[in-house]
């Protein structure tokens, strides 16, 4: 069963179900992250939806690169989770199912291309209690205590 965030589902909405690849991204001692303006100024881990017919691996890189202008190496994956949200920019209610990878920021190739978003580095604590979603803000925790337990 995956992991639910967020709040559970709201009996008198239709969710739509929307895949999405999402990636924590470190390098030297920093995680580049993207700040979307809009619908509301939120930190976000880089990714988003996967387009139909298109690999989770595929859609990752595009997004990253849209969102914060970065190519990525990609390490791993991480994990999955799930929340029920409104989704202004599309107007539907989604329950978005996020798989996690971890990767590795590789080459600047431009600003990002998506409107209304800034690439951010923030040291990976501080960007644990900047992300907007619980769903987000759990799954770093859960990775850095994972990093920090495998240091000692």
């Amino acid at each position: 069963m995956i992991k639910c965030y967020g709040g559970a589902p709201k009996p008198e909405k239709h969710y739509i179900r929307r895949p999405g690849a999402y990636a924590i991204l470190l390098r030297d001692g920093e995680m580049l992250v993207t700040r979307q303006a809009a619908p509301v100024p939120e930190i976000q881990l880089p990714g988003g939806g996967i387009d139909k017919g298109e690999h989770p691996i595929t859609a990752l890189h595009r997004e990253v690169m849209e969102e914060t202008g970065w190519r990525m190496a990609l390490l791993f994956r991480f994990g999955t989770f799930r929340r029920f949200t409104f989704m202004p920019e599309y107007d539907i209610w989604a329950e978005k199912v996020c798989t996690i990878y971890v990767g590795r920021p590789t080459l600047r190739m431009s600003d990002p291309t998506e409107p209304g978003h800034e690439a951010l580095w923030l040291q990976p604590q501080l960007a644990a209690d900047a992300l907007g979603n619980p769903g987000d803000r759990a799954m770093l925790k859960r990775f850095l205590s994972k990093t920090c337990d495998s240091r000692q």
